[in-house]
């Protein structure tokens, strides 16, 4: 098969981190190739590089027989490299046609004014080509879904007619539906003679989907296997260089906790949400499931007082009314939301200000904040959570996604949380990551505290969960308790 695109020796350090090592492979044409590997394994780094958002250090890359050194992002997808990311990255105050279209407006301009009604045409057909035509071209984007603005995302990558696409952890943030779309539109493009670069960290879902995976492990590639070489211990083996088992689960089946009620909402109704009552106990991991748009990710919001309920409360140690965010902090509940870059961290801001956001309480004067105290009160959180970073001052957007996650842990275990409200919390985490935050969530629980852990992933909530309730249509549908009976069919009965 015709070699597509080949990179050789690639090298990229961020000052003294060296993020990639010597990296070399080759994409054939009508391929889609796995790439996987812990968080911090270079993944991202080397998507970034083929789709222009970066420059590497050392090293070439070859497209369609000549040498590719693309200028920018804009450059590398006017040359067919497309990439469509994980966290969003959207323009919430625009429309989705100038979404679509954005630095592409000269497509649509005449005489130095840009046809939006043009734009708005041509963002409805690249709408449906992917399936896509429920999504308004003319609706602002901050009106979208997660999902919907996911969608208008890889609109916009097929609209280039990409030979080379990479799909960089973006099925995370798709239902069954969405994913089904971006699959076919991956096969319909190999088919074609283009290839796509696969990026996840599910990897029965790299196995399913690629024709060959390249493996990295802390910025060198390991191995490159072929169809008939897959297996899920040995990706995982070769990711992690130590042998990682499927029980990263709780291994009891005890539905134990405290009586002691430490949350409870009183036929709160909001949006979508219907008469919802709940309890959540000391001591008690407490999950949450239904199909995309069941309204279990508001739930989550109303709970952390961000959403207001339009009838019943929300009851924090059956006293304190939960409000706004401002009284769920004060009374140390903690919030992760399933859009980390958006909603959990301040991109434009430090690991250490991203940690010490939430306890200024613990670490300020009177009248001011020792710079010193600040400094050595992230560096022990940062450490607590062994977040790999060069240094606490460093942009927590040049962190990957498992260490974000980490630093949003940090942040509330910095407060001194005592109920967390957890949505999706191994949304886009490799499985070193993802056992870490397992079995810190058994911590809290055995410490008496309180988790409410929104969840898309069934084995996730059956490994975990206390109790579980299944919402559908903004309606609580169904509750489970733990046992050795537990079966993803009988949740799933409870959704559809």
């Amino acid at each position: 098969m015709e070699v597509l695109l080949e990179v050789k020796n690639i090298h990229k350090s961020f000052g003294p981190t060296k993020a990639l090592t010597d990296v070399s492979f080759q994409l054939k044409a009508g391929e889609v190739r796995g790439l996987i590997g812990e968080n911090g394994s270079g993944k991202s780094t080397v998507s970034s590089i083929i789709s222009g958002m970066q420059k590497a250090d050392q090293g070439e890359m070859i497209y369609q027989g000549a040498p590719y050194v693309p200028e920018n992002v804009i450059d590398a997808s006017q040359k067919g490299v497309c990439m469509i990311v994980q966290e969003q990255s959207t323009v919430e105050n625009i429309s989705v046609a100038a979404n679509i279209f954005l630095g592409k407006e000269d497509l649509f301009s005449n005489k130095g004014f840009v046809d939006v009604r043009k734009m708005e045409s041509e963002a409805g057909k690249a709408l449906q080509k992917i399936g896509a035509d429920h999504i308004s071209p003319r609706e602002l984007t901050k009106y979208l879904s997660f999902e919907d603005r996911k969608l208008m995302e890889i609109a916009r990558a097929f609209y280039m007619n990409p030979k080379v696409l990479i799909v960089d952890e973006t099925t995370t943030a798709l239902s069954r539906m969405g994913r089904d779309i971006l699959y076919k539109l991956m096969r319909t493009l190999c088919v074609g003679g283009g290839s796509v670069i696969f990026i996840s960290h599910d990897i029965e879902e790299v196995i399913d989907k690629s024709d060959a995976v390249t493996v990295l492990r802390d910025g060198i590639l390991t191995a490159t296997l072929d169809k008939q070489e897959f297996s899920e211990d040995r990706i995982r083996n070769l990711m992690v260089g130590r042998e990682i088992k499927d029980d990263y689960y709780r291994m009891d089946m005890e539905c134990k906790y405290s009586d002691e009620v430490v949350l409870r909402a009183q036929h709160v109704s909001c949006g979508i949400l219907k008469d919802i009552s709940l309890e959540l106990h000391a001591g008690e991991i407490l999950g949450v499931g239904g199909l995309t748009e069941c309204g279990m990710h508001d739930l989550g919001k109303l709970l952390f007082g961000v959403m207001r309920p339009e009838s019943g409360r929300v009851l924090y140690k059956e006293k304190t009314e939960v409000r706004n965010p401002g009284i769920a902090i004060r009374n140390h509940i903690g919030y992760m939301s399933k859009n980390r870059d958006k909603e959990a961290l301040m991109t434009a801001s430090s690991i250490e200000d991203n940690i010490c956001v939430s306890a200024y309480d613990y670490i300020s004067n009177i009248f001011y904040i020792p710079r010193k105290k600040e400094k050595s009160f992230a560096m022990k959180w940062a450490e607590e959570m062994n977040v790999k970073m060069h240094s606490t001052a460093s942009n927590v957007s040049s962190l990957s996604g498992g260490n974000k996650q980490k630093v949003v842990l940090a942040k509330w275990m910095a407060n001194e949380t005592e109920l967390f409200i957890m949505d999706c919390p191994t949304r886009g985490i490799d499985v070193g990551v993802k056992a870490a935050i397992y079995r810190l969530m058994e911590k809290i629980k055995k410490e008496g505290k309180a988790i409410l852990m929104i969840s898309e992933e069934l084995p996730e909530l059956l490994g975990m969960s206390d109790r579980i309730l299944i919402l559908k249509d903004g309606k609580l549908s169904g509750e489970f308790r733990r046992n050795d009976k537990f079966t993803e069919q009988i949740l799933i009965g409870s959704m559809i």
